[in-house]
């Protein structure tokens, strides 16, 4: 008896591996599957022509070539685009994470008229589509003298709609007995603000901070509306109105243009994955 009940133990715990196995497998495949375009794309950038116009695909380039990174550094204001769009995204997310936070905190915390009224429009503005607000905003930006201004861009997006519901619901997890023993031992509000409530907001701004920035990095109607001058484009616009003026569809300068975009993204992302994680288990353990 106790045998053959061995054997069904070993059974049930070869097949619950199996089944572990089995789900892996599909784990990974699935990955593999959605990073086959982007692997395609990178290996497209370091092929050379003939291996670009070749009738069957390559995966794996047998002949590297830098051809087409030498032509997009040379031939284009690619680096001069590239850290315009740097600035202009690290500002942008340094002013949307500061007035955000600020609004926010004024929302849970601070106890005035209207704040729910306020927090009602708030939220209803995310059914609005952003068109819409495309030429009265232009309008403003152009009396106020900012076309063709890195300011023109950063401005309009400072008070970001998503980031403060985002940190409003962060904001109401923390516990207030906090800020009371705060005050108790002396602090203004001001230094509750900036000593006790963003250092434990740290994940989620981070969170939301890596959103606006990829969010800006990937802006490209209302940068293009504003940024005029050549040396002023971001990257976005840059790459378009490069593979426009080569008059030609060229596969290796769009794979290049691509890798080159998408590239300080990932290394981003990578850098903040902890804190994206640590902010969901933020937002998923607090009551």
């Amino acid at each position: 008896m106790s045998t053959e009940s061995s054997v069904l133990g070993n059974v049930s715990l070869s097949s619950d591996r199996l089944r572990t196995i089995a789900l892996y497998v599909g784990l990974y495949g699935t990955a593999g599957l959605f990073l086959v375009p982007y692997w395609y794309m990178f290996a497209t950038s370091f092929m050379t022509r003939e291996l670009v116009y070749s009738e069957v695909p390559h995966l794996i380039p047998w002949d590297l070539t830098l051809h087409w990174y030498d032509y997009l550094l040379t031939s284009s204001l690619v680096v001069q685009w590239t850290g315009n769009t740097i600035i202009l995204a690290g500002i942008t997310t340094l002013v949307v994470l500061l007035v955000d936070a600020m609004i926010a905190y004024s929302l849970t915390r601070l106890d005035w008229p209207g704040r729910r009224v306020i927090f009602g429009v708030i939220v209803a503005s995310f059914m609005v589509p952003g068109i819409i607000n495309l030429v009265p905003v232009y309008i403003i930006v152009s009396e106020l003298g900012l076309v063709n201004s890195i300011w023109g861009v950063v401005l309009p997006s400072a008070a970001n709609p998503l980031g403060v519901f985002m940190l409003v619901q962060f904001f109401k997890d923390l516990p207030e007995e906090l800020e009371e023993a705060a005050r108790l031992d002396g602090f203004s509000r001001l230094r509750i603000f900036t000593h006790i409530v963003l250092p434990l907001m740290r994940s989620a701004l981070a969170a939301l901070g890596l959103f606006i920035f990829i969010w800006t990095w990937n802006s490209f109607v209302w940068p293009l509306l504003i940024l005029q001058s050549e040396t002023m484009y971001t990257l976005p616009i840059g790459l378009v109105t490069l593979q426009e003026n080569m008059g030609v569809t060229e596969p290796g300068v769009i794979m290049t243009s691509a890798v080159i975009a998408s590239v300080p993204l990932l290394i981003l992302f990578l850098v903040m994955q902890k804190q994206l994680v640590r902010a969901v288990e933020m937002q998923g353990t607090t009551k």
